[in-house]
């Protein structure tokens, strides 16, 4: 929507405790117009729900913060999103990965989509449009009631959507650990046209591969019910804008918020706002889970009980890249490759939330 131009009809709300139903004067009310119901509650095992609006519009920011904010929390508090009184959710993600981070935890950030500006609450930009109805709803899965939840859905109603408005969806996956030899699903094989917004991703490295780097897996994307990649990445570093191993940095499509060796944890994301991801007939997304460290290194932890299939060696020179499953899988034992480069499938804990828009506003 242009920042110059009337929108004849429309109308701007804020949902919220204080304000749950858009109408004229109707916000603020409860309590005489003082402050009132700033805050509720979310009760162990129940839902609360923030929006229920009819009729056509579009969420423009949501903001909310909590007071328990411990991963534990953030990954027991579920955010889900009905468009258009579909009976499955088209946004169903643990709230801390909703809004950025992954593995439940909090830092001050801001990208394109989502920020939090000292590292206690939560905001996301991303337009969200609905032609009937919409429906916002946290679910508190864990068994301790939270106390405090206070928000702000922002939304325009009263405007008219063309027949290629798309509706926002978002998915949540997490393998622990990953199948060794398989891809980790960051967006599973979904139907229909639509655009591929982008993710964030987790991973707690396991401590059976001795804090060897685990960021050689390349992001992989199927179009319709294709077996082979139609766009293929070269690294994990790679694919978020960095090189060579991946430390703290926070840009506007691209970063890594949590690098921990210690805790063996990385929390980055990739979003494709500049560079659009479209798709006309499904798309499928994906990223290997591979590591790397010098083939002695490798054999070492493969003769330690580790988990591991080597796939290349890079002998340093050129034209010297060995490609293990097409010859000799044993060959990362050879006294010659003991100090080269070895990547390797292996097996960690990996869990990301995917956002894209469909022609479609029922989840799957």
């Amino acid at each position: 929507m242009s920042l110059y131009e009337r929108r004849p009809g429309a109308q701007t709300h804020w949902i919220s405790f204080e304000s749950a139903h858009p109408k004229r004067g109707g916000a603020g009310r409860e309590n005489h117009g003082a402050k009132g119901h700033a805050f509720d509650s979310v009760r162990a095992k129940h839902s609360r729900t923030l929006l229920d609006v009819e009729g056509s519009g579009m969420i423009t920011r949501i903001w909310l913060t909590i007071d328990d904010r411990s991963p534990e929390m953030l990954r027991s508090l579920w955010i889900d999103m009905f468009w258009d009184g579909a009976s499955t959710p088209a946004v169903s993600v643990p709230l801390g990965d909703f809004f950025g981070v992954a593995l439940g935890h909090k830092v001050t950030f801001e990208n394109a989509l989502f920020s939090d500006p000292e590292g206690r609450s939560f905001n996301c930009v991303i337009p969200m449009p609905y032609r009937r109805s919409a429906q916002v709803v946290i679910r508190n899965e864990s068994d301790k009631d939270l106390l405090r939840l206070f928000y702000d859905i922002d939304i325009v109603s009263h405007i008219t959507h063309s027949p290629e408005t798309m509706y926002f969806h978002a998915t949540y996956q997490h393998a622990s650990p990953n199948k060794l030899g398989e891809e980790f699903t960051i967006m599973p094989r979904r139907a229909g046209a639509g655009r591929f917004l982008g993710c964030n991703l987790g991973i707690t490295a396991s401590a059976a591969y001795e804090g060897t780097w685990w960021g050689e897996g390349e992001v992989k994307m199927r179009l319709g019910k294709d077996e082979h990649a139609t766009i293929c990445g070269t690294g994990t570093e790679d694919y978020i804008g960095t090189g060579w191993g991946q430390g703290i940095y926070n840009h506007r499509q691209q970063g890594c918020l949590i690098a921990d060796k210690a805790a063996r944890q990385w929390c980055f994301y990739r979003y494709h706002v500049d560079d659009p991801v479209y798709f006309e007939d499904g798309l499928q997304v994906s990223i290997q889970t591979m590591g790397g460290s010098q083939a002695q290194h490798v054999a070492k932890l493969i003769d330690a009980g580790a988990a591991a299939t080597p796939v290349t060696i890079d002998t340093g020179v050129v034209d010297g890249f060995v490609k293990l499953l097409d010859g000799d899988r044993q060959a990362y034992r050879r006294a010659d490759y003991a100090e080269h480069w070895c990547n390797f499938w292996r097996q960690d804990d990996w869990s990301g939330t995917a956002y894209f828009y469909l022609d479609s506003p029922a989840g799957q």
